[in-house]
């Protein structure tokens, strides 16, 4: 029993210990690359911080490169969302979080012309003191801008196989209830022969 006892509080130490370290989490994910003209299309970007440095004054640019390799500023975030003059004028939307650790964009309604290369570039600049370190990241999203949606065969596989599998499990229960019910029936005509 107290070795038992000591387990416990040897794992619950632990678990507590765990729960302490705990720091919030953050992934880094991958946009979209393929968009349906005539929906909105959001453009991801993440840049991942610590804790202790939330406080960063960041910078965000987002520019798209056409056919025609003409690189142009679309949108910037300098402590406030704005749009660019430019034909994305009105159709972009600020997608990105408080804390500034997703700083995505959505098209509004997606063109033909939309097609390309989009680049996020977020500039950070940190306060710690008398020390103030900067750090850039780049995230590079090609976008094919399609009349229709893709149809996605690994989507259909699935379904296929979901109902399959319902219908197997539905037939398998049913043979097990009729054997049960068989077995039942049989130990009740036992039960009443030697009641006899």
């Amino acid at each position: 029993m107290i070795t038992q006892t000591r387990v416990l509080l040897h794992f619950l130490s632990l678990l507590i210990f765990a729960v302490r370290e705990c720091r919030p989490v953050c992934v880094d994910a991958v946009s979209d690359t393929e968009a349906v003209l005539g929906r909105p299309m959001k453009l991801t970007c993440v840049s991942c911080m610590k804790r202790e440095e939330i406080s960063a004054e960041t910078r965000v640019n987002w520019y798209y490169t056409g056919p025609d390799d003409d690189r142009q500023s679309i949108f910037l975030y300098d402590g406030r969302p704005r749009d660019l003059e430019g034909p994305w004028k009105g159709r972009l939307q600020w997608n990105g979080s408080k804390d500034l650790q997703d700083v995505s964009i959505s098209i509004i309604k997606i063109r033909l012309n939309d097609s390309g290369r989009y680049e996020c570039v977020v500039h950070r600049q940190f306060s710690f003191n008398l020390y103030t370190p900067s750090m850039e990241k780049r995230v590079e999203i090609k976008l094919v801008v399609k009349e229709k949606a893709s149809t996605d065969s690994t989507a259909w596989y699935s379904e296929i196989m979901m109902y399959v599998l319902l219908v197997f499990l539905t037939f398998w229960l049913l043979v097990e209830m009729i054997y049960c019910y068989r077995k039942i029936s049989k130990s009740d005509e036992q039960t009443q022969d030697s009641a006899y």
